[in-house]
């Protein structure tokens, strides 16, 4: 008997092949961070840190792939997130509350009510407006946190890194990059379920084209208000992950251009993969250090190299990757 082929499922399915190359660039990327505290037996133990902390700002900008590349939100205020899970934990720190899930806890229960609060008036408006409020959000904040003199103000406030069941477990090196690690591999795993799911279908049929979704019965305003909180509270976790390994907060983590340089790393990386956030967070971090290293006027060398790159790979960096023989 001869199988019976469903001709619209052979249309929409792409190739197993084609599958499996674009699931060999995450995997390998995850691989190769797995195993690099390994380099440090061979005389690298000193880019320990600075790989954690691409890893960590890699989760901020994954968290706002969700919103850019598969929800068109193009939030100008994100780092606000960031700066609200680094200063759950100075704050609780400096009144000696230093239990990592004491202040992972707040750090979700704030970020998830300012996104709620925020991204309900912000999502009012769309384009150029939207970008403006959630700036002018990010600002507020900002400006809030270099008020409080109790806490530093404006030049920041020092901490100790937090304990986990009362052991200050994170105060190893390895033991902190292993935390980035394996949150950075849950939350791309947990974005990447609901982009799959039938909540990342809808908010991508609302990215293409919103009126035709509002017709057949869905609400883009409480799709995109939930993909707005979720953003936000992963990117409060990279914020908790950053004080401990800085051990330092300071206003400067919610500035404007702290988002600037997030929404680059997004489309550097390739808008709507997840991971390309990921390759976009490590080119920056890595090659910003690298410049600055060489000349003090390293920003004139590489604001033209990111936008040669951005201009002529179309697609950012997963892309380019994924293309390559």
């Amino acid at each position: 008997m001869n199988e019976v082929v469903n001709p619209d499922a052979a249309l929409t399915a792409p190739p197993r092949r084609s599958r499996m190359r674009a699931a060999a660039l995450p995997c390998a990327l995850f691989a190769v961070l797995a195993v690099m505290p390994a380099a440090a037996h061979f005389g690298a133990a000193g880019y320990l840190p600075l790989v954690t902390r691409t890893m960590i700002v890699g989760l901020a900008a994954m968290s706002l792939d969700l919103l850019i590349g598969c929800g068109a939100m193009i939030s100008f205020g994100h780092a606000a997130f960031i700066g609200i899970g680094a200063y759950a934990v100075g704050i609780l720190s400096s009144h000696g509350i230093d239990d990592a899930f004491v202040q992972l806890a707040a750090a979700l229960v704030v970020s998830g009510l300012f996104a709620l609060l925020t991204g309900a008036i912000s999502l009012r408006t769309q384009g150029v407006y939207f970008i403006m409020i959630t700036l002018a959000f990010g600002q507020m904040l900002y400006f809030l946190l270099t008020s409080l003199a109790a806490y530093g103000g404006d030049d920041g406030l020092s901490l100790s890194r937090s304990h986990v069941f009362g052991a200050p477990l994170l105060k190893n090196s390895l033991t902190l990059y292993y935390v980035a690690f394996g949150l950075l591999l849950i939350f791309y795993l947990l974005c990447r379920a609901i982009v799959m799911s039938r909540f990342g279908r809808v908010l991508r049929g609302i990215k293409d084209n919103p009126i035709r979704m509002r017709a057949i019965g869905f609400a883009p305003y409480r799709y995109q208000l939930t993909a707005y909180v979720i953003a936000g509270m992963i990117a409060a976790v990279a914020g908790f992950l950053l004080a401990n390994a800085s051990e330092f907060v300071s206003p400067a983590y919610v500035s404007w251009q702290r988002s600037g340089d997030l929404i680059f790393m997004v489309v550097l990386g390739g808008l709507g993969t997840l991971h390309g956030a990921i390759l976009g967070a490590a080119a920056f971090t890595l090659l910003e250090e690298f410049l600055s290293g060489l000349t003090e006027y390293w920003g004139m060398i590489f604001g033209p190299l990111l936008i040669v790159v951005v201009l002529y790979a179309r697609g950012g960096l997963a892309s380019l990757l994924r293309r390559a023989p």
